[in-house]
């Protein structure tokens, strides 16, 4: 993996040509002085249904589905990504 590294003026100028290559699978490092202090990193796609496995059991016994729920995993999340 490319690692790049920038001074912080060049990063705050440049950030969205420094984000296109990370999506492009590099990371760059961000220094203060020539010396790093943060790095960005390509983030992996949500997978579905992801969004409700961060919380998993924090509601638990406060939310009930009742018996023959007719949505798959597939159609609520599609419901959520694009509400009517």
């Amino acid at each position: 993996m490319v690692i790049v590294r920038v001074n912080v003026g060049q990063a705050k100028t440049e950030l969205s040509k420094l984000l296109v290559r990370v999506e492009a699978g590099e990371e760059v490092e961000i220094a203060r002085d020539g010396i790093p202090v943060a790095r960005l990193v390509p983030v992996e796609p949500p997978s579905a249904g992801s969004r409700f496995l961060a919380a998993r059991g924090s509601m638990r016994g406060l939310i009930t589905i009742g018996e023959g729920s007719e949505f798959t995993d597939a159609e609520l999340d599609e419901m959520l990504d694009n509400p009517a």
